[in-house]
C-alpha cells in the first residue's frame, strides 16, 4: 500500500533568490575587505623594503667615511695631488635631464698579512667612491621609442667601486686585472635613488662650503658628513597624485635642490651623520 504524503517542503524560487543576493552581498564584503588589507600589507612591504634598502647602502657609507684617511703607524702616506682623504664633488645642476647628484670619494689605507712572504706585512692603499649614474630599469608605463624599445626610468642608480694604489707607478690599478679581490669597478648597490647629498662639517658644527678642494684645501677639518639619500618607491605608492615636496639636505642650495612632484610614488628621505674620526688626528 503508497503511503501519502500530507505535506511536502522545500524552498521557492524567491527564497533561493534571496539566498544567491545574501551570499554574493557577503562574498562582495569579504572581497572588498581582501582588497583594503592586501593593499595596506604591500603599501607596508614597499615602504619596509625602501627602508630596508637605505639602511644598507646607509651602513657602507658609514663604514667608508669612518675610515678616510686611516693609516696604519707603519704605513707610508702617500702626499700627492689627488690622494685627498675625503673629496666631496657637489652638483650645480639640480633640473631637468642634465640633473646630477653629489659624489664622494674615500682614501684610506689597509693592512695585511701574509704568512711566510717577504715582507709579511703589507701596507695597501684604497680608493673608494659612490656616484650616481642614470639608472638602466625600463619604464613599461610609458611608450616605446622610435627604436622599439622602453626607455629607462627618470631616476638614478648609485654605483660605487674601490681601487688599488700602485705606489710604484704612482697610479691607481684597474680592478679588473689587478688580481686582488677587495677591488671592483662600477657596482650596483642601489636603484630608484632621486638624489645623494654629502655636506662636509667642520668642527664648530658649521658646513664647509665651498666642499675642500685644490682651491679650498680644507680637507683635514672635515669633522662630519651629513649624508641624504632620497630614494622613490619602484610602483605608485598613493591612491590619487598630489602635490609633494621633499626638502633637500642643502642649505648652500637654497630652495632649487628640493624635489616637487605630483604622481602617486613615495619618496623617503633618509639622513644620517658619518664622522669622519680619523682626519682630525691627521691634520
Amino acid at each position: 500500500m503508497k503511503q501519502k504524503f500530507k505535506s511536502t517542503s522545500g524552498i521557492t524560487l524567491l527564497e533561493m533568490l534571496i539566498g544567491v543576493v545574501i551570499s554574493s552581498i557577503m562574498m562582495a564584503a569579504l572581497y572588498t575587505s581582501y582588497t583594503v588589507v592586501n593593499g595596506s600589507y604591500t603599501q607596508v612591504a614597499d615602504k619596509e623594503t625602501m627602508s630596508r634598502t637605505g639602511r644598507d647602502i646607509i651602513g657602507m657609507l658609514l663604514r667608508d667615511i669612518r675610515m678616510a684617511g686611516y693609516y696604519d703607524v707603519n704605513a707610508v702616506q702617500v702626499a700627492a695631488p689627488g690622494m685627498e682623504p675625503l673629496f666631496i664633488s657637489k652638483s650645480t645642476r639640480f633640473t631637468g635631464d642634465s640633473r646630477q647628484c653629489d659624489r664622494i670619494k674615500i682614501i684610506y689605507g689597509d693592512i695585511e698579512y701574509n704568512k711566510g712572504s717577504t715582507p709579511e706585512y703589507t701596507y695597501p692603499i684604497y680608493k673608494v667612491t659612490y656616484e650616481c649614474k642614470r639608472s638602466k630599469i625600463p619604464n613599461r608605463k610609458v611608450k616605446k621609442n622610435a627604436a622599439g624599445t622602453f626607455p629607462t626610468k627618470d631616476l638614478f642608480a648609485i654605483y660605487k667601486s674601490k681601487f688599488s694604489y700602485d705606489e710604484k707607478n704612482r697610479t691607481w690599478k684597474d680592478p679588473t686585472t689587478d688580481n686582488d679581490v677587495k677591488t671592483y669597478k662600477d657596482e650596483l648597490v642601489i636603484d630608484h635613488v632621486e638624489d645623494l647629498i654629502f655636506n662636509p662639517i667642520d668642527e664648530t658644527g658649521k658646513q664647509i662650503k665651498p666642499a675642500p678642494q685644490p682651491s679650498n684645501p680644507r680637507y683635514y677639518d672635515i669633522r662630519s658628513v651629513d649624508v641624504l639619500i632620497m630614494i622613490r618607491s619602484p610602483d605608485p605608492f598613493y591612491k590619487k597624485e598630489k602635490d609633494r615636496t621633499q626638502f633637500a639636505l642643502d642649505p648652500s642650495a637654497g630652495n632649487t635642490r628640493k624635489k616637487k612632484s605630483k604622481d602617486k610614488y613615495l619618496r623617503e628621505s633618509i639622513v644620517v651623520t658619518a664622522h669622519t674620526r680619523n682626519l682630525g688626528s691627521l691634520k
